[in-house]
């Protein structure tokens, strides 16, 4: 039996805390979590739940996360929610001090959770402030800080913001990805009562190019009963081929799409030429659109958050979606054979696009949230229509 762990935090158990940003923008607060600096694009995310699957995303990776929720890390953290087995994200910034957990799932403290995982945090400074920072200039640069006797050089912390490349150009895919090809191993998504079951029938074969995937992604495709072969993001088409797949899906993951296109992109072309039904999210949405010959750019601020408005051009519908994205399609280097499908409505940007006469296509949100609305799982059972009609005709 796990014991849970409880920490019983005093002020003075913490460390200082500072955020310095590219343009001597200085946050000071109280440290906790990792000692340690770490520099990264400062975003803020609107959720109110799911801050343990927020923090393991692999789509985090280069980045630093405000939560504009005050209230973070009163639920603990627990071996389940997790997205990824390694955390890449930079460093997590909050309003208020974290309690004691209380809540059943609970075996640790979150601050002992981001020590473990050598996170940098942050708390105790003007979360609002900083989001409207971010609102009204874009995202930033920052280097986050803490350590024990609270002693800063302000001028090297900036230089470190300033020296950093940003986001623009990085590939991070390639370093989130699985360094080595596997099955999925099958697990269905969360039920209350009875944890992750494991599927038994795998009647559909299914390859995951992994740019940074979450774990409620592949737990989706158990419970349609698929086999998940998930594969590096720089494998060959031919090897992906050779798994026989009745269906290719795009994974989410970090960076800027177009510098992951350059070998991603030529993999995608061939594969739809194969007419494989494809399904792509995140940045995965984002590459299928450049090997669909359309263009990425950066966004000023980007999509982070459970409560994004989405209206589906199809149905006439709006969806609450979940999102994390900084990087978008733009509308007006689309080719005439790519229809929009979703809108946002916050800002009119692609939400989701299709190919016409083929089984192709994506969604910028991400329809598996975790955390977030299920407004949008349909989309799987929408790519799994595709998947049985593609593997209906193989067989015949």
């Amino acid at each position: 039996m796990i014991k849970k762990q409880k920490i019983q935090l005093k002020k003075n158990n913490f460390s200082k805390g500072i955020l310095v940003l590219e343009n001597k923008k200085v946050f000071k607060g109280i440290g906790l979590g990792y000692q340690g600096t770490a520099t990264g694009e400062v975003c803020f995310n609107t959720s109110i739940t799911g801050y343990q699957e927020i923090i393991s995303d692999p789509s985090y990776a280069g980045q630093i996360i405000n939560f504009t929720f005050p209230h973070i890390g009163n639920v603990g953290t627990n071996n389940e929610d997790l997205e990824s087995d390694k955390i890449w994200t930079k460093g997590v910034i909050f309003n208020s001090e974290i309690t004691n957990p209380s809540n059943y799932r609970s075996l640790n403290h979150l601050d002992a959770w981001l020590k473990k995982n050598r996170i940098v945090g942050l708390t105790g400074l003007d979360t609002r402030s900083l989001t409207n920072y971010i609102r009204d200039k874009g995202a930033p640069k920052g280097t986050i800080s803490n350590n024990k006797n609270g002693n800063f050089n302000i001028k090297k912390l900036m230089n470190m913001s300033v020296k950093w490349n940003g986001l623009n150009g990085l590939d991070l895919a390639r370093e989130v990805t699985t360094k080595k090809n596997y099955t999925w191993k099958g697990l269905k998504t969360w039920r209350k009562g009875s944890g992750y079951k494991k599927s038994k029938k795998k009647e559909f074969r299914i390859v995951a190019i992994d740019y940074g995937i979450k774990k409620n992604i592949l737990r989706y495709f158990s419970d349609y009963n698929c086999e998940v072969k998930v594969v590096k993001c720089k494998e060959k088409s031919s090897e992906i081929l050779n798994l026989k797949p009745q269906g290719v899906f795009l994974s989410n993951g970090p960076g800027d799409p177009a510098a992951t296109a350059k070998y991603s992109v030529p993999v995608i072309k061939n594969l739809i030429n194969k007419n494989i039904p494809i399904f792509g999210i995140c940045l995965g949405h984002q590459i299928l659109g450049l090997a669909l010959d359309a263009k990425t750019r950066k966004m000023k601020l980007g999509h982070r958050g459970a409560n994004h408005p989405v209206k589906n051009l199809i149905t006439n519908k709006v969806e609450i979606t979940s999102q994390n994205h900084g990087f978008e399609i733009t509308k007006d280097s689309l080719p005439e054979n790519v229809i929009i499908t979703h809108l946002s409505l916050f800002d009119k940007s692609i939400e989701g696009i299709k190919l016409k006469n083929k089984p192709v296509f994506s969604v910028q949100y991400h329809p598996e949230a975790n955390p977030g609305p299920q407004d949008s799982k349909y989309l799987f059972k929408d790519f799994m229509i595709e998947v049985k009609k593609y593997a209906k005709k193989k067989r015949h």
